[in-house]
């Protein structure tokens, strides 16, 4: 019989409430916890003394790429997937450092990355929802062939579907359809499609809408059949508000939202996932890093107005999701989301975006981003309290005594 552990002498974050829970023994068995009480601990539980620190539920970051392994995109889905497969392991292995220990993959992670983890071919990594590829029409976001080479015929069938290891090239509802489903096929636990321009690509225009509504309609309803979601990259208010009009559930970035179509996401029930750290991340380091200097005029484009978004979509009452959307070497910064949000946002606004509504996102509440009875054993302990000071998690993982995942400690100074 496998020993409880008993965390006491902690003051508890459940995942959302407003306020410490001043006491209570947290008790975890067989990866889940089964009690929250004032009891003491009995024979051989193991028990750690959390010594009046904070306890709360692991991080859940709803927006990664965790085979993006640089800047510039078009050398990224011309690399080996080898190369891919071993940055993806180092990207994984410092987000559970981070406190993250939940990721949803919007565009990338495969099956095959999947059946490592779940295998033990990756061990200490954080447990991945994934997307599979995302879905773009010609010359969209996810087409990242410059604007000057030729068709490669090799690539391309009479359906003109065109797929690289992030994404997948399908026009017409039709070819939308084949393409989820064969997404779903591979274990995709929602399908991402581009409904905008975006700064990595190189022929869009970052402000025009992408994808006709019959192809979103495809998506939605092939998804919807499944049990499961479409995401949507969005920039603009056009294309947010015409995503939340069409059945997508989770609407990625909302950039250059507004009020009127802040209000009317929330009124659709849809969820917005903004991403800060790698706007900052790439205005700060993106040429440095040789990001092409056409995504650079498009992210000047954009940077000013996105803090302003989050008051808007606030004001609203959309439910905001966690999400850092980092590349390459920039996923270092993953836990500086906390920090920019913070400087707009409550902090309590902030947890609950990475603990409790990005569980309600990817349809696991009451077992992720949570601390409750029943709930998945994903713990937290940290120096100093995230609902005053939210800087204690944007340091990348120093102020964190504790990181369990489903049990498992995988780090532990106290």
């Amino acid at each position: 019989m496998k020993r409880r552990i008993v965390f006491q002498s902690a003051r508890i974050f459940d995942g959302e409430s407003e306020t410490l829970r001043a006491s209570g023994n947290v008790v975890v068995e067989d990866g889940r916890i089964s009690e929250i009480s004032e009891r003491p601990p009995i024979g051989d539980d193991e028990v750690v003394d959390c010594g009046g620190r904070v306890l709360m539920p692991g991080l859940i970051d709803a927006h990664v790429h965790v085979y993006a392994a640089g800047l510039n995109i078009v050398r990224v889905v011309q690399s080996p997937v080898s190369y891919l497969a071993h940055f993806a392991a180092r990207f994984l292995s410092a987000s559970l450092n981070r406190g993250f220990t939940t990721l949803r993959d919007v565009g990338g992670a495969d099956i095959g990355l999947a059946l490592a983890i779940k295998d033990g071919l990756l061990d200490t990594v954080p447990r991945l929802f994934y997307g599979g590829r995302f879905l773009s029409q010609t010359g969209g976001h996810g087409d990242f062939r410059p604007g000057d080479h030729a068709l490669e015929t090799g690539h391309y069938c009479g359906c003109s579907y065109h797929a690289d290891q992030l994404a997948v090239i399908a026009d017409g509802a039709d070819a939308v359809r084949k393409a989820v489903r064969e997404e779903l096929r591979r274990g995709a636990s929602h399908i991402k499609i581009m409904g905008s321009g975006g700064v990595a690509s190189p022929t869009d225009p970052l402000d025009r809408c992408q994808y006709s509504d019959e192809e979103i309609r495809a998506a939605v309803e092939e998804a919807d059949r499944a049990g499961c979601y479409v995401a949507a990259h969005c920039h603009p208010k056009e294309a947010v508000r015409r995503a939340a009009a069409l059945g997508v559930k989770s609407i990625e970035h909302a950039t250059l939202i507004d009020q009127p179509t802040a209000d009317y996401v929330a009124v659709k029930g849809a969820f917005t996932v903004p991403t800060m750290a790698i706007l900052v991340g790439l205005l700060e380091e993106g040429e440095k890093l040789g990001l092409p200097p056409v995504s650079m005029e498009k992210l000047k484009r954009i940077g000013d107005s996105a803090f302003s978004t989050l008051e808007i979509m606030k004001r609203a009452g959309v439910r905001m999701g966690f999400g850092t959307d980092l590349l390459g070497s920039l996923h270092v910064r993953q836990s500086t989301e906390f920090t920019l949000r913070a400087q707009v946002l409550p902090a309590i606004d902030v947890l609950r975006s990475a603990c409790a509504v990005n569980a309600e996102l990817l349809g696991q509440t009451g077992k992720l981003g949570c601390i409750r009875e029943g709930a998945i054993a994903d713990i937290l302990v940290v120096d100093g309290n995230p609902l005053q000071d939210i800087s204690v998690l944007g340091s990348g993982g120093d102020r964190l005594s504790i990181i369990m995942k489903e049990g498992r400690f995988h780090k532990r100074t106290i």
